[in-house]
């Protein structure tokens, strides 16, 4: 799996732009090609009578005047913190500094890790702390000196200094930061008002339409690229609340924190990560989106931080087999409950494990991961209409929206169902093998004193529960979202649904890292035919 790479530039790259070996000196040290020699305008085609009329090409013949007006709002974010000496050696160098994601960096990071002695070794006697300096970017939004940047560009820094285009340095101070986004504002103090730039609706940008991005890439601060949006809704698992803008727009490590425009030029999105293997741009970088940043934003420069929605739930996607089991019409749209946290929010408004969230305050839930952001953009004591599935059909409840807490709260478990030992118990067709919870499983299987439900003993390799992720010493809470206690209540919901013919059965599974919903198919039992 290819993974995001944050934009932070640690080093400054000083070598000559032609020097022999250099990834960039290279590209940067061949000369343009004289441009050809204008061609006599070509005559357009007679339209056809009724013919409907050409759309308007929305390129402009030049960016530059967009450039000049922008690039002044844009500033480089320079900053330094305090490094302990790495152990080593007494005798061992310093590792040398290298362009980020040129050959020479993983050059040296290998061969200096392979020359470190086992744990470390000690610091050099008398080696004093050195400083690290890193590179993002950023922009402006209020000429009074408010300035938006990304919270990895400043995150641990003991100093922070913003260079105007002028080349003017400031000292910023920190406003607040949210690393849930990973958005920071700063603030500075100039002598004159600072030219700014608006948020625009990022809503309204499409797949096609052009973007620049203006930062400070690998130092060279000013730098100007052009490009599209090349998708939206990005989900790059950099947080709970991804949905960034795709462009191919070239951005580089230290473009962190630099606007992404429209050509209205107006910021739609706050240049974050890259995918690359290099290191470099291959036309795949991502941005917060302007509609997601505006409230964080605005409530970190009023407050210093930020007040989220919180219900209190843990959801899953709804895929095919989870809808069907659920009976759920209009295909797999909406969050599936695999818990309410007792006393929370959901909890006592009547949601239950199960559920599929549809609407959440009059919005509608896609898909799982658009539940988070509408609740944590809801304002925190607002009374929202929830439109839920539950038992075949709709039913509509109402959740009074508290303060996401700093730490989230994890659901406390009831207390156990009174065990009733016995033997082994194989669930035909599923490929799995259950036993009830008794003193002797909990043992085995190290589960928790006030463990529910009844334990996988076994796991058929091969089976649609191996292929699902059930593993011995996890636990069947609920079956078709009824609870279960032992393996003959398990296997008279399994009876149920062949009666009624379902395809498959959908089980409540816990184990060490939470509780999710799966689908298991239902093959007949043995001995039975197919009818």
């Amino acid at each position: 799996m290819r993974l995001a790479t944050l934009l932070l530039s640690a080093t400054v790259l000083t070598a000559p732009l032609a020097l022999s070996g250099s990834p960039w000196g290279a590209a940067l040290a061949q000369s343009s090609p004289a441009a050809p020699p204008a061609a006599t305008p070509a005559q357009p085609p007679t339209p056809a009578p009724n013919a409907a009329p050409a759309p308007v090409a929305a390129t402009p013949e030049s960016f530059a005047p967009l450039a000049r007006r922008l690039l002044p709002s844009v500033v480089n974010i320079q900053t330094s913190q305090t490094m302990q000496a790495r152990g080593g050696r007494p005798d061992a160098p310093e590792m040398p500094q290298a362009p980020p994601g040129s050959p020479f960096e993983e050059l040296f990071r290998d061969f200096f890790e392979r020359n470190r002695p086992p744990g470390g070794g000690n610091a050099r006697p008398g080696q004093p702390p050195r400083r690290q300096q890193s590179q993002g970017s950023g922009f402006i939004i209020d000429a009074s000196g408010i300035i938006v940047t990304n919270n990895h560009v400043i995150d641990g820094a003991d100093e922070i200094n913003v260079v105007l285009q002028d080349n003017t340095t400031l000292k910023a101070e920190l406003v607040g930061v949210d690393p849930r986004t990973d958005l920071a504002v700063l603030r500075v103090k100039s002598e004159k008002p600072l030219p700014v730039v608006p948020f625009g609706d990022s809503d309204h940008a499409e797949v096609g339409d052009w973007v620049l991005a203006i930062g400070n890439p690998l130092g060279f601060g000013g730098s100007v690229t052009s490009g599209i949006v090349s998708a939206r809704g990005r989900n790059i698992n950099a947080g709970p609340y991804d949905d960034f803008i795709q462009t191919d727009a070239a951005i580089n490590r230290g473009n962190s924190g630099g606007p992404l425009f429209n050509v209205r030029g107006e910021v739609i999105g706050i240049n974050t990560a890259i995918v690359s293997p290099s290191g470099g741009s291959i036309g795949i970088g991502f941005a917060i989106p302007s509609n997601l940043a505006k409230n964080v934003v605005a409530q970190l420069r009023d407050g210093g931080r930020v007040r989220r929605g919180w219900v209190g739930v843990n959801i899953q996607q709804v895929t095919d087999e989870i809808a069907e089991s659920l009976g759920l019409q209009g295909g797999t749209r909406g969050a599936l409950v695999a818990r309410a946290q007792e006393d929370g929010p959901a909890a006592k408004a009547g949601i239950q494990n199960g559920d599929v969230i549809l609407r959440f305050n009059n919005q509608d839930v896609r898909e799982m991961r658009n539940l988070p952001r509408i609740v944590a953009e809801t304002p925190v004591g607002t009374k929202a209409p929830v439109t839920v599935w539950r038992g075949g059909r709709e039913h509509q409840l109402e959740i009074t929206v508290l303060e996401l807490p700093n730490e989230p709260q994890q659901a406390s478990a009831p207390a156990a169902t009174p065990s009733r030992p016995g033997a082994v118990v194989e669930l035909s067709g599923l490929g799995l093998k259950v036993a009830s919870i008794s003193a002797e499983t909990k043992e085995r299987f190290s589960l928790r004193d006030d463990a529910r439900g009844v334990v996988v003993t076994e796991v058929t390799p091969g089976s649609n529960a191996a292929e699902r992720g059930i593993a011995a010493g996890d636990m069947i809470v609920e079956v078709q979202q009824n609870r279960v206690s032992n393996p003959q209540e398990v296997q008279e919901q399994l009876t149920r649904l062949r009666r009624q013919n379902r395809p498959s059965a959908l089980m409540l599974i816990e184990n060490g890292q939470g509780q999710r919903f799966v689908p298991l198919r239902i093959a007949p039992e043995r001995g039975n035919s197919p009818g």
